[in-house]
């Protein structure tokens, strides 16, 4: 039969208390550091950093979603 590890002395209340306590601190700061928001350079709408702009789909000052284009050939369209 396998030998298991046993401790010697039952652990306080205080001791098991602080090991729960880190970990749910540790889950806390992973979900607030996720979730940081900035406001779009273009269209002023908030947006999650690092993120492209889900309303204009601009990123760091550039048309990454091709938002604009899609609009203008709407436009152009129309108008034909």
């Amino acid at each position: 039969m396998a030998k298991h590890a046993v401790p010697k002395k039952k652990a306080s209340h205080a001791r098991s208390n602080r090991r729960y306590k880190n970990f749910a601190n540790l889950a806390r700061k992973k979900l607030g550091d996720d979730l940081k928001i900035a406001v779009c350079s273009n269209c002023s709408s908030p947006v999650i950093l690092h993120n492209a702009c889900k309303e204009c789909g601009f990123y760091r000052g550039k048309d990454v979603m091709g938002k604009a284009k899609k609009a203008e050939e709407k436009i152009t369209k129309i108008k034909a």
